[in-house]
């Protein structure tokens, strides 16, 4: 007997990116509402997108792990059709809600594309979500994946594509170079910071571990907002700097802390801090993040899944008098 199945669809949530030159000031009038930032900082990085011709490969890439994962559904099960919503730009969260909704959807497995949990890579797009919800009128409920960071699938994308990294430096460097994983920088008194810096660093620990490296160290990048308040550390820029002065001799940049190569990672790792290494003349390689890699896309399937399995005999009733 085929065993029921609780839920309708699977809803894929992500930060969102603009698709050409005159998306990128609206898009960050969207990622920035609410916030005091100067104009002179957002207009730098205006400048960021537009090294790239103003898209953001987060779309596309966040969309090709979607349909990997719907393919894999289809094949393995369950069968569940895999929507995108996105926090900041097309397709946005209430219209993807609006279209679940007459499509029939009610009950969905939400999927949010950030490895470690903090307010603002996760919480914040549950309130998304139920915030879109209400704009939309929409009656879809949304049930989490349960944390992945540690997930031998993730850690198995993650270190192989250190393997390719560390095979661009030179030879006799190998062996030497320090692995350096960046997550994205929140401020300390965001809630969460402390769980948020843990789950960063276990997940570099197993990487490290499954490539057989016991050098290498957790830093922080794309840091924003006011330069006196707290935020994680040491920033990536400044932590090479001072590799490079206690004569380190090659480093591999691991974004461990992202699931596509998007402008944060494109800019600050592969621009900004490429250069600080060619100052310093320290040999540098960056690894890929996992963006559509098989097995990432194999471990998508197997949370998704996970939560589908924890509710086949249905959603526990509340107790009433």
């Amino acid at each position: 007997m085929t065993r029921r199945n609780p839920f309708d669809a699977v809803l894929v949530i992500a930060f969102g990116g603009p698709n050409g030159p005159a998306d990128v000031r609206p898009f960050l009038a969207n990622v920035l509402r609410g916030r005091r930032v100067t104009p002179e900082r957002i207009e730098e990085v205006v400048h960021h997108y537009e090294l790239f011709g103003g898209v953001s490969p987060l779309t596309d890439i966040t969309i090709r792990q979607a349909r990997g994962l719907e393919q894999r559904l289809g094949m393995q099960g369950p069968a569940l059709p895999v929507y995108v919503g996105m926090r900041n730009w097309d397709p946005l969260l209430t219209d993807t809600l609006t279209r679940m909704q007459a499509d029939g959807v009610r009950r969905a497995v939400g999927l949010i594309m950030a490895p470690h949990r903090s307010y603002s890579s996760c919480t914040q797009y549950r309130e998304n979500v139920t915030a879109a919800r209400v704009q939309s009128g929409a009656s879809v409920s949304v049930t989490y994946v349960a944390d992945w960071h540690r997930h031998r699938k993730f850690i198995d994308a993650s270190q192989r594509h250190v393997r390719a990294a560390l095979g661009q430096l030179p030879a006799e460097l190998r062996p030497r170079a320090r692995l350096v994983f960046t997550a994205h920088s929140i401020p300390v008194s965001m809630p969460g910071a402390d769980r948020y810096q843990q789950q960063v660093s276990e997940s570099a620990e197993l990487v490290a571990s499954a490539v057989g490296s016991t050098d290498w160290v957790v830093v922080f990048q794309s840091r924003s907002g006011r330069p006196q308040d707290p935020w994680l550390g040491p920033d990536v820029c400044e932590y090479l700097r001072d590799a490079a002065a206690a004569s380190v001799p090659a480093v591999v940049l691991v974004p461990i802390g992202f699931v596509c190569d998007h402008i944060e990672v494109l800019y600050d790792l592969d621009h900004e801090a490429a250069e600080v290494c060619r100052e310093l003349r320290l040999p540098m390689a960056r690894a890929e993040t996992v963006n559509d890699d098989p097995v990432f896309l194999d471990m998508t399937a197997d949370v998704v899944r996970d939560v589908v399995n924890r509710y086949r005999t249905g959603v526990p009733l509340p107790i009433v008098p």
